[in-house]
Protein backbone atom coordinates (compact mmCIF):
# COMPACT_ATOMS: atom_id res chain seq x y z
CA UNK A 1 0.00 0.00 0.00
CA UNK A 2 1.32 3.48 -0.81
CA UNK A 3 2.46 5.18 2.38
CA UNK A 4 3.39 8.80 3.16
CA UNK A 5 6.43 9.08 0.84
CA UNK A 6 4.57 7.58 -2.12
CA UNK A 7 1.42 9.67 -1.67
CA UNK A 8 3.45 12.82 -1.03
CA UNK A 9 5.48 12.19 -4.19
CA UNK A 10 2.25 12.03 -6.17
CA UNK A 11 0.87 15.13 -4.43
CA UNK A 12 3.94 17.09 -5.50
CA UNK A 13 3.50 15.82 -9.05
CA UNK A 14 -0.12 17.01 -9.11
CA UNK A 15 0.82 20.34 -7.56
CA UNK A 16 3.08 21.13 -10.50
CA UNK A 17 1.02 19.57 -13.30
CA UNK A 18 -2.68 19.70 -12.38
CA UNK A 19 -3.21 22.66 -10.04
CA UNK A 20 -4.56 25.58 -12.08
CA UNK A 21 -6.33 23.28 -14.53
CA UNK A 22 -10.02 22.38 -14.77
CA UNK A 23 -11.80 19.25 -15.97
CA UNK A 24 -13.09 19.32 -19.55
CA UNK A 25 -14.55 15.81 -19.65
CA UNK A 26 -14.48 12.48 -17.85
CA UNK A 27 -14.27 8.98 -19.26
CA UNK A 28 -16.58 6.19 -18.26
CA UNK A 29 -15.35 4.23 -15.26
CA UNK A 30 -14.03 0.77 -16.10
CA UNK A 31 -14.73 -0.74 -12.66
CA UNK A 32 -17.64 0.33 -10.43
CA UNK A 33 -15.62 -0.03 -7.20
CA UNK A 34 -13.52 2.96 -8.18
CA UNK A 35 -16.58 5.20 -7.81
CA UNK A 36 -18.30 3.36 -4.97
CA UNK A 37 -18.40 6.60 -2.97
CA UNK A 38 -20.11 8.45 -5.81
CA UNK A 39 -23.60 6.94 -6.25
CA UNK A 40 -24.40 9.16 -9.23
CA UNK A 41 -21.37 7.89 -11.14
CA UNK A 42 -19.39 9.96 -13.60
CA UNK A 43 -22.28 12.31 -14.34
CA UNK A 44 -22.50 13.32 -10.69
CA UNK A 45 -18.74 13.68 -10.64
CA UNK A 46 -18.67 15.85 -13.76
CA UNK A 47 -21.52 18.05 -12.51
CA UNK A 48 -19.49 18.83 -9.39
CA UNK A 49 -16.27 19.51 -11.31
CA UNK A 50 -17.54 21.41 -14.35
CA UNK A 51 -16.09 24.90 -14.63
CA UNK A 52 -14.10 24.66 -11.40
CA UNK A 53 -10.33 25.02 -11.21
CA UNK A 54 -8.11 22.82 -9.04
CA UNK A 55 -6.54 25.29 -6.61
CA UNK A 56 -4.51 22.99 -4.34
CA UNK A 57 -3.09 19.49 -4.18
CA UNK A 58 -3.27 18.49 -0.52
CA UNK A 59 -2.56 15.41 1.58
CA UNK A 60 -3.28 14.17 5.08
CA UNK A 61 -1.67 10.82 5.81
CA UNK A 62 -2.47 8.54 2.89
CA UNK A 63 -5.45 10.61 1.68
CA UNK A 64 -4.92 12.95 -1.25
CA UNK A 65 -7.26 15.61 -2.56
CA UNK A 66 -7.55 18.39 -5.10
CA UNK A 67 -9.26 21.47 -3.71
CA UNK A 68 -11.86 23.00 -6.03
CA UNK A 69 -12.26 26.73 -6.61
CA UNK A 70 -15.60 28.53 -7.10
CA UNK A 71 -17.94 27.51 -9.92
CA UNK A 72 -18.62 29.66 -12.97
CA UNK A 73 -21.16 31.65 -10.96
CA UNK A 74 -18.57 32.50 -8.32
CA UNK A 75 -20.08 30.17 -5.73
CA UNK A 76 -17.59 28.25 -3.57
CA UNK A 77 -19.23 25.28 -1.87
CA UNK A 78 -15.92 24.08 -0.33
CA UNK A 79 -15.64 20.79 -2.18
CA UNK A 80 -12.65 18.56 -2.91
CA UNK A 81 -11.91 15.71 -5.30
CA UNK A 82 -10.66 13.01 -2.94
CA UNK A 83 -8.41 10.08 -3.86
CA UNK A 84 -7.45 7.08 -1.78
CA UNK A 85 -4.97 4.82 -3.57
CA UNK A 86 -5.80 1.68 -1.61
CA UNK A 87 -3.32 -1.15 -2.26
CA UNK A 88 -2.31 -0.41 -5.85
CA UNK A 89 -3.75 2.93 -6.95
CA UNK A 90 -1.85 5.25 -9.27
CA UNK A 91 -2.49 8.80 -10.46
CA UNK A 92 -0.83 9.27 -13.84
CA UNK A 93 -0.43 12.61 -15.59
CA UNK A 94 -0.26 12.40 -19.37
CA UNK A 95 0.26 15.36 -21.66
CA UNK A 96 -1.20 15.72 -25.18
CA UNK A 97 2.20 15.24 -26.75
CA UNK A 98 2.81 12.06 -24.74
CA UNK A 99 -0.33 10.22 -25.79
CA UNK A 100 -2.27 11.13 -22.67
CA UNK A 101 -4.74 13.74 -23.92
CA UNK A 102 -8.01 13.19 -25.69
CA UNK A 103 -8.68 15.49 -28.66
CA UNK A 104 -11.76 15.85 -30.89
CA UNK A 105 -11.81 13.86 -34.10
CA UNK A 106 -12.52 15.86 -37.26
CA UNK A 107 -15.98 14.47 -37.89
CA UNK A 108 -18.08 17.33 -39.25
CA UNK A 109 -18.63 19.13 -35.96
CA UNK A 110 -20.48 16.42 -34.03
CA UNK A 111 -20.72 16.96 -30.29
CA UNK A 112 -17.53 15.45 -28.80
CA UNK A 113 -19.05 14.71 -25.41
CA UNK A 114 -22.40 13.85 -23.88
CA UNK A 115 -22.90 15.48 -20.48
CA UNK A 116 -19.14 15.57 -20.11
CA UNK A 117 -18.83 11.80 -20.40
CA UNK A 118 -16.52 10.24 -22.96
CA UNK A 119 -17.95 7.00 -24.21
CA UNK A 120 -15.58 4.27 -25.28
CA UNK A 121 -12.59 6.39 -26.27
CA UNK A 122 -12.40 6.99 -30.01
CA UNK A 123 -15.94 5.68 -30.58
CA UNK A 124 -17.56 8.81 -29.15
CA UNK A 125 -15.92 11.50 -31.24
CA UNK A 126 -12.71 11.38 -29.21
CA UNK A 127 -9.57 9.43 -29.67
CA UNK A 128 -6.81 8.55 -27.23
CA UNK A 129 -3.55 9.60 -28.80
CA UNK A 130 -1.79 6.40 -27.75
CA UNK A 131 -4.80 4.43 -29.06
CA UNK A 132 -4.89 2.39 -25.84
CA UNK A 133 -5.79 2.84 -22.21
CA UNK A 134 -3.13 2.58 -19.55
CA UNK A 135 -2.81 -0.74 -17.76
CA UNK A 136 -5.59 -1.08 -15.15
CA UNK A 137 -6.98 2.32 -16.08
CA UNK A 138 -10.23 3.02 -14.20
CA UNK A 139 -11.02 6.68 -14.84
CA UNK A 140 -9.65 9.49 -17.00
CA UNK A 141 -10.08 13.20 -16.37
CA UNK A 142 -9.46 15.25 -19.51
CA UNK A 143 -8.17 18.67 -18.51
CA UNK A 144 -8.69 22.01 -20.21
CA UNK A 145 -5.22 22.01 -21.79
CA UNK A 146 -5.76 18.58 -23.42
CA UNK A 147 -3.68 16.68 -20.87
CA UNK A 148 -5.16 13.93 -18.72
CA UNK A 149 -5.18 12.80 -15.11
CA UNK A 150 -5.65 9.03 -15.09
CA UNK A 151 -6.61 6.90 -12.10
CA UNK A 152 -5.28 3.33 -12.42
CA UNK A 153 -5.88 0.61 -9.86
CA UNK A 154 -5.12 -3.09 -10.32
CA UNK A 155 -6.75 -4.37 -7.14
CA UNK A 156 -9.61 -1.81 -7.04
CA UNK A 157 -9.31 -1.06 -3.31
CA UNK A 158 -8.76 2.61 -4.11
CA UNK A 159 -11.47 5.10 -4.93
CA UNK A 160 -12.28 8.56 -6.24
CA UNK A 161 -15.11 10.74 -4.93
CA UNK A 162 -16.31 14.30 -4.62
CA UNK A 163 -16.50 15.38 -0.98
CA UNK A 164 -17.65 18.41 0.95
CA UNK A 165 -14.97 19.71 3.30
CA UNK A 166 -15.26 20.47 6.99
CA UNK A 167 -13.25 22.34 9.58
CA UNK A 168 -10.24 20.68 11.18
CA UNK A 169 -10.63 19.92 14.92
CA UNK A 170 -7.58 22.08 15.80
CA UNK A 171 -8.44 24.97 13.42
CA UNK A 172 -5.06 24.52 11.69
CA UNK A 173 -4.43 23.82 7.97
CA UNK A 174 -5.82 20.44 6.97
CA UNK A 175 -2.58 18.92 5.75
CA UNK A 176 0.44 19.25 3.51
CA UNK A 177 -0.21 21.47 0.50
CA UNK A 178 -3.17 23.42 1.83
CA UNK A 179 -3.45 26.70 3.72
CA UNK A 180 -7.11 26.11 4.61
CA UNK A 181 -8.25 24.66 7.94
CA UNK A 182 -10.43 22.17 6.08
CA UNK A 183 -10.32 18.43 5.32
CA UNK A 184 -12.61 16.29 3.15
CA UNK A 185 -15.53 14.82 5.01
CA UNK A 186 -14.66 11.36 6.32
CA UNK A 187 -10.97 12.10 6.91
CA UNK A 188 -11.22 14.16 10.08
CA UNK A 189 -10.23 11.15 12.21
CA UNK A 190 -6.89 10.85 10.42
CA UNK A 191 -4.04 12.14 12.58
CA UNK A 192 -1.34 14.45 11.32
CA UNK A 193 1.84 12.82 10.00
CA UNK A 194 5.42 13.26 11.17
CA UNK A 195 6.26 15.75 8.40
CA UNK A 196 3.23 17.97 9.05
CA UNK A 197 4.55 21.29 10.44
CA UNK A 198 1.37 21.66 12.51
CA UNK A 199 1.75 18.34 14.32
CA UNK A 200 2.27 18.41 18.08
CA UNK A 201 5.09 15.90 18.84
CA UNK A 202 3.68 15.45 22.33
CA UNK A 203 0.67 13.67 20.82
CA UNK A 204 2.83 10.67 19.95
CA UNK A 205 4.16 10.18 23.47
CA UNK A 206 0.68 10.67 24.92
CA UNK A 207 -0.88 8.14 22.54
CA UNK A 208 1.80 5.53 23.22
CA UNK A 209 1.68 5.93 26.99
CA UNK A 210 -1.96 4.84 27.05
CA UNK A 211 -1.50 1.58 25.14
CA UNK A 212 -0.22 -1.87 25.99
CA UNK A 213 -0.21 -2.90 22.31
CA UNK A 214 3.04 -3.66 20.49
CA UNK A 215 4.78 -0.52 19.27
CA UNK A 216 4.70 -1.88 15.71
CA UNK A 217 0.90 -2.14 15.90
CA UNK A 218 0.56 1.39 17.29
CA UNK A 219 2.67 2.89 14.52
CA UNK A 220 0.13 1.57 12.02
CA UNK A 221 -2.73 3.31 13.84
CA UNK A 222 -3.71 6.17 11.50
CA UNK A 223 -5.59 7.83 14.34
CA UNK A 224 -2.33 8.20 16.28
CA UNK A 225 0.09 9.07 13.51
CA UNK A 226 -0.80 8.91 9.84
CA UNK A 227 1.05 7.85 6.72
CA UNK A 228 3.02 5.01 8.35
CA UNK A 229 2.60 1.51 6.95
CA UNK A 230 4.50 -1.75 7.22
CA UNK A 231 7.55 -0.62 5.27
CA UNK A 232 8.38 2.55 7.15
CA UNK A 233 7.34 1.21 10.56
CA UNK A 234 9.97 -1.55 10.21
CA UNK A 235 12.56 0.95 8.97
CA UNK A 236 11.92 3.47 11.75
CA UNK A 237 11.98 0.84 14.52
CA UNK A 238 15.26 -0.48 13.16
CA UNK A 239 16.76 3.02 13.03
CA UNK A 240 15.60 3.71 16.59
CA UNK A 241 16.83 0.33 17.90
CA UNK A 242 13.42 -0.63 19.28
CA UNK A 243 12.03 -4.17 19.16
CA UNK A 244 8.67 -4.24 17.31
CA UNK A 245 7.05 -6.26 20.12
CA UNK A 246 7.82 -3.81 22.90
CA UNK A 247 4.65 -2.57 24.55
CA UNK A 248 4.02 1.03 23.57
CA UNK A 249 3.53 2.24 27.13
CA UNK A 250 6.93 0.91 28.22
CA UNK A 251 8.94 3.13 25.87
CA UNK A 252 11.00 5.70 27.76
CA UNK A 253 10.72 9.40 26.84
CA UNK A 254 14.14 9.14 25.18
CA UNK A 255 12.99 6.14 23.12
CA UNK A 256 9.88 8.02 21.98
CA UNK A 257 12.02 10.99 20.92
CA UNK A 258 14.41 8.69 19.09
CA UNK A 259 11.51 6.95 17.35
CA UNK A 260 9.95 10.27 16.35
CA UNK A 261 13.28 11.38 14.90
CA UNK A 262 13.73 8.06 13.09
CA UNK A 263 10.27 8.31 11.54
CA UNK A 264 10.99 11.78 10.20
CA UNK A 265 14.41 10.84 8.87
CA UNK A 266 13.14 7.67 7.18
CA UNK A 267 10.22 9.51 5.57
CA UNK A 268 12.45 12.30 4.25
CA UNK A 269 14.97 9.81 2.88
CA UNK A 270 12.23 7.83 1.15
CA UNK A 271 10.88 11.03 -0.37
CA UNK A 272 14.31 11.80 -1.79
CA UNK A 273 14.14 8.46 -3.63
CA UNK A 274 10.55 8.95 -4.78
CA UNK A 275 9.14 6.30 -2.44
CA UNK A 276 9.40 2.51 -2.52
CA UNK A 277 8.20 0.30 -5.37
CA UNK A 278 7.73 -3.46 -5.52
CA UNK A 279 6.63 -5.05 -8.82
CA UNK A 280 5.80 -1.53 -10.10
CA UNK A 281 2.44 -1.44 -8.32
CA UNK A 282 3.47 2.01 -7.16
CA UNK A 283 4.80 4.50 -9.70
CA UNK A 284 4.83 8.27 -9.69
CA UNK A 285 2.65 10.37 -11.99
CA UNK A 286 4.98 9.80 -14.93
CA UNK A 287 5.11 6.03 -14.51
CA UNK A 288 8.51 5.86 -12.79
CA UNK A 289 8.97 3.57 -9.76
CA UNK A 290 10.36 4.77 -6.45
CA UNK A 291 13.92 3.66 -5.72
CA UNK A 292 14.01 3.57 -1.92
CA UNK A 293 13.90 -0.23 -2.01
CA UNK A 294 17.67 -0.07 -2.57
CA UNK A 295 18.03 1.64 0.81
CA UNK A 296 15.85 -0.60 2.97
CA UNK A 297 17.60 -1.90 6.07
CA UNK A 298 14.80 -3.93 7.66
CA UNK A 299 11.62 -4.40 5.61
CA UNK A 300 11.69 -7.57 3.51
CA UNK A 301 15.12 -8.61 4.82
CA UNK A 302 14.12 -11.54 7.04
CA UNK A 303 16.84 -14.26 7.09
CA UNK A 304 19.38 -11.85 5.58
CA UNK A 305 22.40 -10.36 7.31
CA UNK A 306 21.81 -7.11 9.14
CA UNK A 307 23.46 -4.27 7.25
CA UNK A 308 24.54 -2.75 10.55
CA UNK A 309 25.99 -5.67 12.52
CA UNK A 310 25.81 -8.80 10.33
CA UNK A 311 23.38 -10.73 12.57
CA UNK A 312 20.73 -12.74 10.72
CA UNK A 313 17.52 -10.74 10.76
CA UNK A 314 14.30 -12.36 11.96
CA UNK A 315 10.65 -12.04 11.00
CA UNK A 316 7.65 -11.97 13.35
CA UNK A 317 3.95 -11.71 12.68
CA UNK A 318 2.44 -9.22 15.13
CA UNK A 319 -1.33 -8.70 15.08
CA UNK A 320 -1.42 -10.18 11.61
CA UNK A 321 1.30 -7.93 10.19
CA UNK A 322 4.80 -9.05 9.24
CA UNK A 323 7.70 -7.40 11.07
CA UNK A 324 11.41 -7.79 10.36
CA UNK A 325 14.01 -6.85 12.95
CA UNK A 326 17.59 -7.47 14.02
CA UNK A 327 17.79 -9.38 17.33
CA UNK A 328 21.11 -7.69 18.09
CA UNK A 329 20.34 -4.09 17.14
CA UNK A 330 16.75 -4.34 18.41
CA UNK A 331 16.99 -6.62 21.48
CA UNK A 332 14.01 -8.01 23.38
CA UNK A 333 12.92 -5.60 26.11
CA UNK A 334 14.11 -6.73 29.54
CA UNK A 335 12.70 -3.95 31.70
CA UNK A 336 9.92 -5.98 33.31
CA UNK A 337 7.16 -8.46 32.71
CA UNK A 338 4.99 -5.89 30.94
CA UNK A 339 7.69 -4.82 28.51
CA UNK A 340 6.45 -7.23 25.86
CA UNK A 341 3.10 -6.43 24.32
CA UNK A 342 0.08 -8.30 25.61
CA UNK A 343 -1.39 -10.82 23.16
CA UNK A 344 -4.85 -11.30 21.81
CA UNK A 345 -6.74 -13.97 23.76
CA UNK A 346 -6.91 -16.21 20.71
CA UNK A 347 -3.16 -16.22 20.15
CA UNK A 348 -1.05 -19.30 20.77
CA UNK A 349 1.77 -19.28 23.30
CA UNK A 350 4.78 -21.51 23.09
CA UNK A 351 8.31 -20.43 24.08
CA UNK A 352 7.70 -16.94 22.70
CA UNK A 353 5.53 -13.97 23.55
CA UNK A 354 1.87 -14.75 23.01
CA UNK A 355 0.25 -13.10 20.07
CA UNK A 356 3.47 -13.21 18.07
CA UNK A 357 4.32 -15.73 15.38
CA UNK A 358 7.97 -16.13 14.50
CA UNK A 359 9.23 -17.22 11.13
CA UNK A 360 11.94 -16.47 8.63
CA UNK A 361 11.26 -14.55 5.50
CA UNK A 362 12.83 -16.43 2.58
CA UNK A 363 11.27 -14.32 -0.17
CA UNK A 364 13.74 -12.85 -2.60
CA UNK A 365 13.53 -9.17 -3.42
CA UNK A 366 12.25 -8.56 -6.97
CA UNK A 367 14.67 -7.39 -9.61
CA UNK A 368 14.54 -3.62 -9.82
CA UNK A 369 13.75 -1.88 -13.08
CA UNK A 370 15.18 1.41 -14.24
CA UNK A 371 12.73 4.34 -14.29
CA UNK A 372 10.68 4.52 -17.48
Amino acid sequence: MPELPEVETIRRNLETEVVGRSVWAISEVTHPRSLRGCPGGVRQLFAGLKGRVFTEAARRGKFLWLTLGPDTGGVDNHTALLFHLGMSGQLRVLGPGAGGGMVPVEDGGKAPVEDGVLRGGEHCGFRVEAAQRLTHERLRFVLDDGSALVFCDQRTFGQVKLCPTQATPDALPGGTGTRHALVPQGTQHIARDVLDPHRDPADLEKGLSNSTRAIKTKLLDQGLISGVGNIYADEALFAAGIHPCQAANTLSPDQVKQLDLALREVMRAALDFGGTSFDRLYVNSWGNPGEFSTQLRAYGRGSKACKQCGTVMERLVIDGRSSVFCPHCQPWPVSGRNAVAKPHKSAKTRQKPAGVRKSLDHRKAPNRKEPA
